[in-house]
């Protein structure tokens, strides 16, 4: 089907418009047109000259508007009329250049001529309308098409061109031979300079090429109008044949279907009634139990329906979300705020803790720098004074004034105590067991204005923060909330893990002008204790979780707070010499220790034991005097022995009282070890057996845990009582010989509590000790 070429609608000139004598005038004879065609195209038959101007699809030379434009007026001079048919032959060449060149730029020209030429010749011997309309078509003389000819073949003899028109051959390598002179006066496509910038022109040639470009348009536009005729015309002739095949085929089917009409004639199979009742009784059953799927399915579906709105609506009943919305944005903010707030207190907090802690650890040091100076002092005055007796007795001892002020000192701090008991009735005080920790007044004085100071600043702290930020009872009131409302997102973020870190500086505030070495008030009597506990107490009765981790928040809570403040004080503050210090200490150790036991307790423990051996090691002190020296009672060789010794007995004391606490190896390997045989045995080995040396021994025996001899079937008492035991044998060996038989018979007992039962036997069966064996039997 022949492509409809673009169709403008453009104003025709006046003189384009279409004539019978227009058409006419090219068929005259006698044109002086066809008379001088020389060359090659005088052999082409006329015909297919006539044919050759339809090659292209934009290439008609000619028209019968262009004709008649071109044709000279009836009754007008021969002349003028050869005039006017030379004017067209040259506005016809012009308008082929054109073409030409056009054909040339677009890169396409030689396959579609070709074609060209092939559908032009077959179409010329197979339409008769053709040759119609080509009679009607003002032909160019020879003259004229060989020259445009030459130029399309010229164009097509390119290097890389194959001809596909084998027949032509000749015809071009002679028109190569004749326009060679052409070839030299025309350059070729690429030995054209390409202007990448334009030349300056001047009027004449711009008013030129305005010229041309509207003599193009008006070509274009004329051609335009031809070609868009040619195809209406074209596409006319096509449409009636087709019109005309349509006709002849519906005649054909009509018969055809006359063939086909239905023959009466034609005889059936009988009909069977019960076949086709029970096909449809099939049909039926299959009808209906689609239909009753279809219901069961539309039950489902409804009942389906009715569960989702009653969920939409037990879901929007119970829970709110712009309601919890408001409740997660109020914590978040409540949290980010208490953060910045302590964040802001805790280096204040810091200070604080730090100023009292300093102000305690002077107090600690400066006592226990005056007790090893006096001690020290002292005994050097016992030895001169030794060294004195041993040379003469009747110069004086020479003492520098530090050593008689310290001996002074101490000696009127000695006075003030006992006669403190004689008022209070304590008739069986030893010297040696007091806790020599009384300061002067000007030295007391400021240490309680110096700790007033700090607990003013520790009021000053959270004077602008409001009660919801400051204190612990609300802090946790507002956790307690959240997790009764939600109780899955609160355990989800691990509440429990951050509450702990939350409280920590309020806590430590609370405990700043706490001393577990005093009787101060208790951790179970602190307001953050008890509002920890009545929050851990309100989740175990909330949570349906049995390891609800909630329950581990106070033990957390002591492991980093309270753990930490109790380590500073064993290591730096605590006096193992003061019995008041101890038993404070153990109190507060074993509340924390065995209600609330957690793997960071050995740090506490270690520390104790390592502050038991520095103080066995720095502050425990038994002179050895000679006998001469100490059977005096009242001389000062002897009481300062027995002062010794009996502070080493309460030392021994203090460290057993650990009991339980402390593991019970540690406790023998401390007391046992260290300081029983190495200190407290020697000084009884060195003292005359008498009531005094049996009394030191039941202190000595009273002070053991009773847990160590609790083993009915014990018979043999501990190894590291074996320097003991032999050392109360033997007292009751020289006291026996003395006749103290009461004094032995406390040996006895003594021999009994610590489950030396074997040595009793033994001693009594040797010295034939009868009235002694009940005491054995009793146990």
């Amino acid at each position: 089907m022949a492509q409809k070429p673009k169709r403008t609608f453009r104003q025709r000139r006046a003189d384009s418009s279409d004539s019978d004598g227009g058409r006419e005038s090219p068929t005259e004879p006698g044109a002086p047109r066809e008379q001088a065609a020389p060359g090659p195209a005088e052999k082409r038959p006329p015909a297919e000259a006539a044919r050759r101007p339809f090659r292209g699809r934009s290439r008609v030379w000619a028209s019968s508007r262009r004709a008649a434009r071109a044709a000279p007026c009836a009754g007008s001079d021969p002349g003028d009329q050869g005039d006017s048919e030379s004017d067209s032959e040259n506005a016809l060449l012009e308008s082929r250049t054109v073409d030409l060149s056009a054909d040339e730029e677009d890169g396409t020209h030689h396959s579609s001529e070709s074609e060209d030429d092939q559908s032009s010749s077959s179409d010329n011997s197979s339409s008769p309308e053709e040759k119609e309309f080509s009679s009607a078509v003002r032909i160019p003389d020879a003259a004229f098409i060989q020259a445009a000819r030459r130029k399309r073949e010229l164009a097509r003899a390119q290097d890389d061109y194959i001809s596909l028109d084998v027949k032509q051959t000749s015809t071009i390598s002679g028109i190569k031979k004749s326009s060679d002179e052409d070839l030299e006066s025309e350059p070729e496509d690429h030995e054209e300079r390409i202007l990448f910038t334009p030349k300056p022109r001047t009027l004449r040639e711009r008013m030129a090429e305005e010229t041309i470009t509207r003599n193009e348009e008006t070509s274009e536009e004329s051609q335009e109008g031809e070609n868009q005729d040619i195809w209406e015309q074209q596409q006319m002739r096509k449409a009636v044949k087709i019109l005309e095949g349509r006709d002849v085929d519906l005649s054909h089917s009509s018969e055809s279907q006359k063939v086909k009409k239905f023959d009466t004639s034609i005889s059936f199979p009988p009909v069977n009634l019960e076949v086709i009742k029970r096909q449809l009784n099939t049909r039926l059953t299959l009808l209906q139990d689609t239909h009753r799927s279809h219901l069961r399915e539309y039950e489902k579906y409804i009942q389906d329906v009715k569960n989702s709105k009653s969920t939409i609506q037990n879901l929007e009943n119970s829970s709110n979300q712009a309601l919890n919305y408001k409740f997660y944005k109020s914590m978040k903010i409540y949290v980010e705020n208490l953060i910045d707030c302590l964040n802001e207190k805790i280096i204040s907090i810091q200070e604080i803790e730090s100023s009292m802690h300093a102000l305690r650890l002077k107090q600690a040091m400066t006592f226990v720098k005056r007790r090893q100076d006096e001690l020290k002092h002292e005994s050097t005055y016992l030895q001169q004074l030794s060294r004195k007796a041993e040379t003469s007795t009747n110069e004086s001892l020479a003492i520098d004034e530090k050593t008689q002020r310290i001996l002074e000192e101490m000696e009127s701090r000695r006075a003030r105590r006992r006669q403190a008991r004689v008022l209070s009735g304590d008739c069986n005080h030893e010297e040696g067991t007091s806790s020599d920790d009384e300061l002067p007044l000007a030295e007391m004085t400021d240490f309680q204005k110096s700790q007033g100071d700090i607990l003013q600043d520790r009021k000053k702290i959270f004077e602008d923060v409001h009660d919801d930020f400051c204190n612990t009872q609300n802090i946790l009131l507002k956790f307690q909330q959240w997790r009764e409302k939600f109780p899955d997102s609160y355990y989800e973020a691990f509440i429990s893990l951050c509450i702990p870190k939350l409280l920590n500086p309020l806590i430590r505030i609370q405990l700043i002008d706490w001393n577990p070495l005093k009787d101060s008030i208790g951790l179970k009597q602190m307001p953050w204790f008890t509002s920890i506990e009545e929050f851990v107490d309100s989740s175990v009765e909330d949570s349906e979780k049995e390891d609800s981790s909630d329950k581990k928040i106070l033990a957390a809570v002591i492991n980093k707070t309270v753990i930490p403040q109790l380590t500073d004080f064993v290591e730096f503050i605590w006096d193992p010499l003061s019995t008041s210090q101890t038993t404070s200490l153990i109190t507060h150790c074993r509340m924390i220790l065995e209600e609330h036991s957690t793997c960071e307790n050995e740090g506490l423990l270690k520390s104790i034991v390592s502050r038991i051996k520095k103080a066995i090691e720095d502050d425990v002190f038994i002179p050895l005097y000679p006998k001469s020296a100490v059977e005096n009672k009242t001389s000062p060789h002897s009481k300062f022995q027995e002062r010794q010794f009996w502070s080493g007995l309460k030392l021994f004391r203090n460290i057993l009282l650990w009991s339980g606490l402390l593991r019970d190896e540690a406790l023998k390997e401390l007391g046992l070890g260290k300081l029983l045989n190495r200190y407290l045995l020697i000084a009884l080995l060195n003292a005359t057996p008498g009531p005094d040396v049996v009394k030191k021994c039941n202190e000595v025996a009273s002070c053991f845990p009773e847990k160590w001899f609790e083993n009915p079937s014990m018979r043999t008492s501990i190894p590291q009582l074996e320097n003991f035991i032999q050392f109360l044998v033997h007292s009751a060996l020289k006291l026996s010989k003395s006749e103290l038989r009461d004094e032995v018979k406390e040996i006895i007992l003594i021999l009994v509590k610590i489950k030396a039962l074997n040595q009793a036997e033994s001693f009594i069966e040797e010295y034939h000790l009868d009235h002694l064996r009940s005491l054995i039997k009793e146990v």
